[in-house]
């Protein structure tokens, strides 16, 4: 007798123990759910901004893998840049996104553009401004259309108005081109797609662009205005829009499945807007890198516009984030901390994506002046990026700051594309906008019978992504639509700093802890209930 009570005394303390420990098990596993997501919704504050519709494609994309991956709200309006410059003055965004900087003297009249609140420019994505054209020869979409700089002048002032004008069909040897008037497609609100192309104009084409530059693009002879990027865009992709032609940046031709043209740049050679020839052009811009200037780490694109490699597209360009170094209107130091974050997945991770939503993706250079600019956001506690940790495309670990890995790797132009006799008969509209047609042989030097109609490089305008998969596309809860099957269509995930336990895996933990002590608490029981609950 005095052996079992000396026994059940000595397994008491162990009961205890564990009825304890399962106890606590229980306990953390129901508070690790609804702890894990109130903490992740309480790091990030909403943050909202507006203004450019030239990178919106990105920002949208990398708003929704944020919302998908970290809870973050990113709100964006892509109301045009100039608007997006006036609320980032009135204070009614935390942050706003134009190609251009504040105009001391705005082309419209209006009051100069002059913040009250200190802030920085920020470099976000790069890319090049296209002519997204529709066009068909016998009923048959043309996609290998080229055009020399000065024509695509004359074509936007009204100088010229018809597809078979002597000059289209110069640089379009294996085209009969159409006598079908032209239809030039411009955007009717304030744009820094319009200053971009028109700063190119006024620089390279001063006799036919006499305007300079202007983010209110004027109206000339048979021009039709639409709104946004998507608004010139759509215009372009409908039936109606055969015979048109319009600016607008390449992402959004990408993703409508249509051509967009193949620009003449210095070398003689005529030039697609992809990921490389935009990064290869960019080699040449020089960025303002006096950190006393209004405008520092804005771009001077005079030798973009002149490269000499024949695989430069000269109208390329950057995108930049206008970001607040002070707190003023609704901006505060919480939500300072989601927009460095933001802004720190941007420069990195985001960066993996660019090419196949149409754009460039930014060096290394670029990265690490942006990186300087997030440490002088309120709230960022004054973190940057580790260029040795950031899995941007353009650079690896040890590079210097003004290698581009891919430029080093950019593709060169086919003999078919210099300017001369012979044409190519493939272009863009599509990754595989390059299905031979009827009397091509689809070699792309083949050059197809002239005024045979034939060789218009009609594609199926699928709009793949170049990596062989589709573009990822996320509903505005961050949730997978379609595509993300390519190598390079999904960026890997991006550990943002110091923010703790995801709700996701606070509740796989959670789950876990709980199942743990369903078992463990079960046995226990029993045996309390067997010694008359002596044992606990």
């Amino acid at each position: 007798m005095r052996s079992s009570q000396s026994n059940q005394h000595a397994v008491r303390p162990g009961w205890r123990r564990l009825v304890r420990l399962s106890a606590a098990l229980i306990a953390l596993g129901l508070a690790l759910p609804w702890s894990a997501s109130q903490a992740v919704a309480a790091s990030y504050y909403p943050i909202t901004g507006s203004g450019s519709t030239w990178s919106q494609n990105a920002l949208d994309q990398w708003r929704a893998n944020v919302a998908k991956n970290y809870a973050m709200t990113i709100n964006y309006s892509g109301i045009g840049s100039t608007s997006g410059r006036r609320d980032f003055i009135d204070g009614t965004v935390d942050f706003a996104i134009s190609e251009i900087p504040f105009q001391a003297k705005p082309e419209d009249g209006s009051a100069p553009e002059k913040p009250t609140h200190d802030y920085a420019y920020m470099p976000i994505v790069a890319g090049g401004t296209s002519f997204m054209y529709n066009l068909k020869i016998g009923g048959k979409r043309v996609t290998n259309l080229r055009l020399s700089g000065d024509t695509v002048a004359k074509i936007f002032t009204g100088a010229i108005t018809k597809w078979n004008d002597a000059a289209i069909q110069a640089d379009n040897p294996g085209l009969a081109m159409p006598a079908k008037t032209i239809v030039p497609v411009i955007r009717s609100d304030g744009s820094g797609t319009s200053a971009q192309f028109t700063l190119w104009m006024s620089k390279q084409y001063p006799s036919i662009w006499k305007t300079g530059m202007t983010s209110q693009f004027p109206s000339f002879g048979n021009s039709k205005a639409q709104k946004g990027s998507d608004g010139v865009a759509g215009y372009v992709s409908q039936n109606y829009g055969e015979g048109a032609i319009t600016y607008v940046e390449y992402s959004y031709a990408k993703k409508a499945g249509f051509p967009v043209v193949k620009l003449l740049n210095k070398s003689g050679y005529y030039v697609e807007p992809t990921a490389s020839s935009v990064a290869v052009a960019l080699m040449q811009a020089k960025i303002n890198t006096d950190k006393s200037s209004d405008n520092y780490l804005t771009q001077i694109l005079d030798g973009v516009y002149n490269a000499t490699d024949k695989r430069a597209y000269p109208l390329s360009s950057y995108s930049y984030a206008i970001v607040p170094t002070e707190v003023a209107g609704i901006f505060n130091t919480n939500k300072g901390n989601t927009l460095a974050a933001f802004m720190r997945y941007v420069l990195c991770e985001g960066q993996q994506q660019a090419g196949t939503l149409g754009y460039s993706p930014l060096p290394m250079n670029l990265v690490m002046a942006g990186s300087d600019q997030i440490k002088l956001i309120p709230g960022s506690g004054g973190k940057g990026v580790d260029t040795g940790k950031c899995n941007n495309p353009t650079f690896k670990a040890g590079d210097s700051p003004s290698k581009n890995q891919l430029a080093l790797t950019a593709p060169y132009p086919a003999d078919c594309d210099k300017k001369g006799p012979t044409q190519c008969t493939i272009g863009t509209g599509g990754a595989s906008a390059s299905t031979p047609t009827s009397g091509q042989s689809g070699n792309p030097s083949a050059n197809p019978t002239t005024g045979a109609g034939t060789g218009t490089g009609t594609g199926t305008g699928t709009g793949t992504g170049s990596s062989g998969g589709d573009v990822p596309t996320y509903d505005e809860n961050g949730n997978l639509v379609s595509g993300g099957s390519g190598d390079g269509a999904v960026s890997k995930p991006f550990t943002l700093p110091d923010q703790g336990m995801g709700a996701s895996q606070g509740l796989m933990l959670g789950a876990a802890l709980f199942l743990v002590a369903a078992v463990i608490v079960p046995p226990l029981v029993g045996q309390w209930l067997k010694t008359g609950g002596q044992g606990v």
